[in-house]
């Protein structure tokens, strides 16, 4: 169904409204209601269930630009949460019918189940292209039936609906008890191994983790405890970890700074090897003095160029972030050590004097190639020759 002005297409039955009063009219999926977030798009062919359990998407609408969604239906494996976050999801046709064998369930009902308001029939194109020109800005989706619509009411609603930027969401959508993980990555014919003792303790701070990050911790013999997204340095260092992993999240660094800062930089100076992901990168940066900034439409999908500067290799990673760390407030004792290859922005870091790294993509990929799992091995590599320099036998 294509954008229009006040008539209604026949059979429409949702809209989405931008904030400038631009409509497309399509037709409402998954949860029948109306849904107000901060629009952007994801470039990935695969991993649809993924994206939409993935907790950094707290207050956004996704817009995949993959037109066959549905198409391998859903299943209780690959839920990157326990309670999805995101707003919504635009899409360009009728969900497609899953043809899977690891299918359990079809989409549009696991969408109604987890109460996900969507809209489909819209030209996603046209969508993309105008969140690319005019940036990321708050959206509805507006599942009206058989009724008349009332736009100008849903348009109150978006200008009031609060940005993004400034806004601290990691709070929300974080484990509200600490508690441990022992199952590695998914493996065909396998599922997921259990190995309740690994070799390195880490613990890890939940700022609204994807299960796949801590499967893959698992899988390179780590000992995992994840903890709140407040839980103070102190505490942390009660557990005695052989290393510390930042989480990915939502909402914008600096806020989430507030009360991770501080008690990030005590656990820097303990001399505990760090990584960090995604919001973990960025709060990890702030902490060694960095700077983070708004971008205009965020990376996100699943085929982004980045280069290792140490290796000039090159790796296909997997992205969601809105957020990045400024490539021009970098701090004398910081080295930038990835950068995208799309435009040039920062995509991992180090410290000079502490063993602390931290990378803006998703190395745990889930969705995505998998060819920055080696950084997980490095993380341990780091905890080991730590171990071995303080004299502790692992």
């Amino acid at each position: 169904m294509k954008k229009t002005g006040s008539k209604i297409p026949e059979g429409a039955t949702a809209a989405l409204i931008m904030a400038d009063g631009k409509i497309f009219f399509g037709k409402g999926i998954g949860h029948h209601n109306t849904s107000i977030g901060e629009i952007c798009f994801n470039t990935s062919l695969t991993g649809y269930q993924e994206i939409l359990t993935d907790p950094s998407y707290a207050g956004q609408i996704v817009t995949f630009t993959f037109p066959h969604i549905g198409n391998i239906g859903v299943n209780e494996d690959d839920d990157e949460s326990h309670a999805p976050v995101a707003r919504g999801l635009i899409i360009r046709e009728d969900i497609t019918n899953p043809a899977n064998f690891r299918s359990q369930e079809h989409l549009d009902k696991w969408l109604k189940g987890k109460k996900i308001t969507g809209i489909c029939g819209v030209d996603t194109r046209a969508i993309t292209r105008y969140v690319r020109t005019n940036g990321a800005q708050n959206v509805a989706i507006y599942y009206f039936g058989k009724n008349t619509p009332d736009v100008a009411a849903k348009l109150e609603k978006i200008k009031a609906y609060p940005s993004l930027k400034g806004l601290e969401l990691a709070a929300t959508v974080t484990t509200a008890e600490a508690f441990s993980w022992d199952k590695t990555t998914w493996e065909l014919g396998k599922g997921s191994v259990i190995n309740a003792k690994g070799k390195y303790k880490v613990v890890a701070i939940d700022y609204g983790m994807k299960h796949n990050i801590l499967r893959c911790l698992v899988s390179v013999d780590c000992e995992v405890h994840v903890v709140p997204a407040k839980t103070s340095a102190k505490e942390i260092l009660k557990h005695k970890p052989d290393g510390i992993f930042l989480s990915n999240g939502p909402g914008d660094p600096a806020a989430t700074g507030q009360y991770a800062i501080a008690e990030l930089k005590e656990l820097i100076d303990s001399g505990i090897p760090i990584f960090g992901i995604c919001l973990g990168h960025q709060l990890l940066a702030l902490a060694l003095g960095c700077v983070t900034t708004k971008m205009h439409q965020g990376h996100r999908g699943a085929n982004h160029p980045v280069q290792d500067l140490a290796t000039k290799k090159v790796e296909i990673t997997s992205q969601n972030h809105g957020f990045v760390v400024d490539k021009d407030a970098i701090p004398a004792d910081v080295e930038i050590t990835h950068l995208s290859l799309f435009d040039g922005t920062v995509e991992g870091i180090k410290s000079k004097t502490k063993p602390v790294f931290s990378v803006q993509y998703h190395p745990e990929s889930s969705p995505g190639p998998h060819d920055s799992f080696y950084l997980f091995e490095r993380f341990v590599e780091v905890i080991r020759v730590r171990s071995s320099e303080f004299g502790v036998q692992k």
